[in-house]
């Protein structure tokens, strides 16, 4: 993934079975290549692959995203037809001002205002995505421990400095936080501790929206401590860092961002009236 991006990728992926894999075993799947996609800072439009596996539709379509601030967007793979937004609508509403320009994000209408539009399940893409706001966390982790240790200050590597220590930590635990949450699988959801009136997919839905919004937290808070620990560098375009960093803005708020997951869990508990035990420990 650190030789090819984008398009380019993507073929390769679909050369090496990535369908079949994603049709036979995406519980393992999906980890492995959006946490890679993370790590090494490239990007393919695997997400519409996964939707379109949840939904039933046929691979190679691109699916209307929502995106925070009431937004809809299409990632373009000019490979396959567009499903629920037609290119002359998404031309005509422009491309998306984002902070990731490498994205091939554009904008297009809402999917409620087509006939043909229906809803499309999105807890398994909140979870794809979760992995790989996880992947892009670590890849900046290790570029400010990386220089942690090779800065010099003092006589001494700024690593053995305290409140380096102490960024460096905190960020580590939110990542750590943010994959048990993804650890928590569908199966749990229907786990014989569930009263019989539970309904086995609002769970499911329920926990890929909490695993979504504490991988997006803890990639903020990664990208917020990260850049402190990398001083003066960590701001400028020379350093690789603010790829990840455009990234992970960009990310959090595909598919509900963090704080609207936050609302959304919320509104789901009051609906149900009880917290749920999503995970079975």
């Amino acid at each position: 993934m650190a030789a090819a991006t984008g398009a380019e990728l993507h073929s390769a992926l679909r050369d090496l079975g990535w369908y079949e894999l994603l049709t036979d075993s995406a519980d393992i799947a999906v980890p492995l290549a959006f946490r890679l996609l993370g790590e090494a800072g490239a990007h393919a439009p695997l997400i519409n692959d996964v939707l379109a596996h949840a939904a039933g539709h046929p691979f190679g379509e691109s699916i209307p995203l929502p995106f925070t601030g009431g937004r809809w967007v299409l990632w373009r793979d000019d490979t396959g037809p567009a499903h629920g937004g037609t290119p002359d609508e998404a031309q005509q509403n422009g491309p998306v001002v984002l902070l990731d320009p490498e994205l091939p994000l554009i904008t297009v209408g809402r999917p409620t205002e087509s006939p043909a539009a229906e809803p499309v399940p999105l807890a398994q893409a909140r979870r794809a995505l979760a992995w790989w706001l996880t992947g892009s966390a670590r890849a900046m982790l290790a570029l400010a421990r990386r220089h942690a240790l090779e800065r010099v200050q003092f006589g001494k590597p700024v690593a053995g400095f305290q409140a380096i220590r102490h960024r460096l930590a905190e960020t580590l635990v939110a990542i750590e936080g943010a994959e048990a949450a993804l650890a928590v699988g569908p199966s749990d959801a229907h786990h014989r501790a569930h009263p019989e009136s539970a309904v086995p997919q609002q769970y499911d839905s329920l926990a890929a929206a909490l695993a979504k919004a504490a991988a997006g937290r803890a990639a903020l808070v990664t990208a917020r401590h990260c850049q402190q620990v990398l001083g003066g560098i960590g701001f400028t375009a020379e350093h690789e860092f603010h790829h990840h960093y455009r990234r992970v803005l960009v990310l959090d708020g595909l598919l509900g961002s963090s704080r609207d997951l936050t609302r959304e869990a919320g509104a789901t508990l009051r609906e149900l009236g009880y917290a749920p035990r999503l995970a079975q420990l």
